[in-house]
């Protein structure tokens, strides 16, 4: 064999070695649909619950307003704030003419400017107290459980359940022998069992860095864009890494 022909020969040897090592497995595996997230939604503050604004299966946004509670003690906190910060507010402009003539002393002039800005604080406090009796989503999602209803005490347990479906968890337990052929990034091809139907593109996001001795698998997260809400998590699925 010719020199050149020795050196072309192992060239494509190694290409072909590092083409095998590299690309993605074509075999298709069993993978399962999951939410991107699960919240157990409660309350920072003890109460009654006055009203569910959301029921199970309602689709909520981040921000939006699920649950009041019972809120009347805290809402005259915030009237009787008001009220002393505005008596403070004209005390001081009231007494601004007199400390100009030199009528009330600088040390009189600033402990009213301090009860004022104590007022500021307490009406600030009663705010939030206030604030605490409505309950918003911190996701964008899907409510899932209704854990109890109206009149219903809440403590430390769980309001309600929601869950993150835009985007969905693909997750998939991988052969050892594939490990290093599945990198973050990669494009999976999706298919869904019935009811639903079709093909869709997700992405790897997670591969773990252990591998399960018992099973000789390692998992792999896939993440699948769900704007329009139209797989369901909970579902099985077929998943083929594409190369």
């Amino acid at each position: 064999m010719q020199p050149t022909h020795r050196i072309a020969h192992v060239l494509l040897v190694c290409l072909l070695a590092l083409f095998c090592l590299g690309a993605a497995p074509t075999e298709s595996l069993k993978g399962l649909l999951e939410p991107s997230e699960i919240v157990e939604l409660g309350s920072q503050t003890p109460g009654i619950i006055e009203e569910f604004l959301v029921e199970r299966g309602d689709r909520v946004k981040k921000g939006q307003v699920l649950v009041r509670l019972q809120a009347a003690v805290e809402k005259a906190t915030v009237d009787l704030a008001v009220a002393h910060l505005e008596f403070g507010k004209r005390k001081v402009q009231r007494n601004e003419e007199l400390y100009q003539k030199q009528l009330i002393s600088i040390h009189e002039k600033d402990e009213m400017e301090t009860e004022v800005k104590i007022a500021e604080l307490q009406l600030r406090e009663a705010m939030e107290k206030l604030r605490l009796r409505t309950i918003t989503s911190p996701i964008d999602g899907v409510i899932v459980k209704r854990l109890l209803s109206p009149g219903e005490y809440v403590g430390e347990e769980p309001i309600m359940t929601l869950a993150g479906v835009d985007p969905i968890n693909v997750e998939v337990f991988v052969p050892a022998s594939w490990y290093r052929r599945i990198r973050k990034g990669m494009q999976v091809e999706v298919r869904p069992e019935a009811p639903l139907s079709g093909v869709y593109r997700a992405k790897v996001t997670v591969v773990d860095e252990v591998i399960d001795a018992a099973s000789g698998t390692f998992g792999v997260r896939a993440e699948l864009p769900n704007p329009d809400h139209r797989v369901n998590a909970g579902l099985n699925c077929t998943v083929r890494f594409l190369p």
